[in-house]
């Protein structure tokens, strides 16, 4: 597995690295560009559903580590990404019930990192995370999660609710994080779970709310009226943890 966040610059690399089947989280090309190689390569990243970001001249520059961009530099992620399937095997493989962490769409590294840190030591089977609006597998990543992300499967996807509802399927039961919940000690987390977080500002989706069968309040006793988004699901995670230790 690749361990260091990886930047590609210019036309014919990028292009390269596309066609090659690198795993590429973004993709930054100069706006209003109109070349042909330039096309191509947006081609070739719309086949892989690859994030394109359209940014001035300036940008590109600043990011520019070689001075030879060409319009065009592609960011990859600093380790392999795993697959829902591998998630579930894990589980399978150990004779767990599943225990996945979503984060919708969580765009910290730190927190990112933190979570994934958390999940491993909370014995979740991974972590599953979109692909647009969100923070990726980079190196700042791998440093947040103190080496926790060679341990822990993350896989990435199109569609969180899509996912969900896939899960659903194959019996796994939902809870987000919200303080509109119940509190989390009324709810039963035993079982198939999948836990959600939301973004470090708007929360959860409607759409991923939607999804979800529990909404779980962690109780505050502050002057403020919210954890920080990594914070928030290690609480989470290890009352799940208590629930399942207290089941056996």
């Amino acid at each position: 597995m690749e361990t260091n966040e990886f930047r590609i610059e210019g036309r014919n690399a990028v292009l390269e690295a596309l066609r090659s089947g690198k795993t590429i989280d973004k993709l930054y090309v100069l706006d209003g560009c109109q070349d042909g190689p330039v096309l191509t390569i947006k081609r070739e990243a719309g086949k892989r559903d690859v994030i394109i970001k359209y940014v001035d001249k300036v940008r590109l520059d600043q990011m520019s580590e070689t001075g030879h961009h060409q319009g065009v530099i592609a960011i990859g992620a600093a380790i392999a990404y795993a697959e829902v399937s591998d998630i579930l095997e894990e589980a399978a493989k150990k004779g767990e019930d599943p225990f996945i962490l979503l984060l919708d769409h969580v765009e910290d590294p730190h927190n990112l990192g933190a979570i994934i840190r958390t999940a491993n030591l909370a014995g979740a089977h991974g972590v599953i995370i979109p692909k647009d609006r969100a923070v990726g597998l980079t190196a700042a990543v791998m440093r947040a999660s103190a080496g926790a992300l060679n341990y822990t499967k993350v896989a990435r996807v199109s569609n969180l609710s899509r996912t969900m509802e896939e899960l659903k399927e194959k019996g796994i039961w939902f809870a987000c994080a919200d303080m509109q919940g119940e509190v989390m000690y009324d709810l039963n987390l035993t079982g198939p779970i999948g836990l959600v977080i939301g973004n470090e500002g708007s929360g959860v989706s409607r759409l991923v709310r939607e999804n979800c069968d529990y909404v779980a309040k962690i109780p505050m006793h502050g002057d403020i009226d919210s954890l920080n988004a990594s914070v928030a699901a290690g609480v989470l995670a290890y009352e799940i943890v208590r629930q399942r230790m207290i089941k056996k």
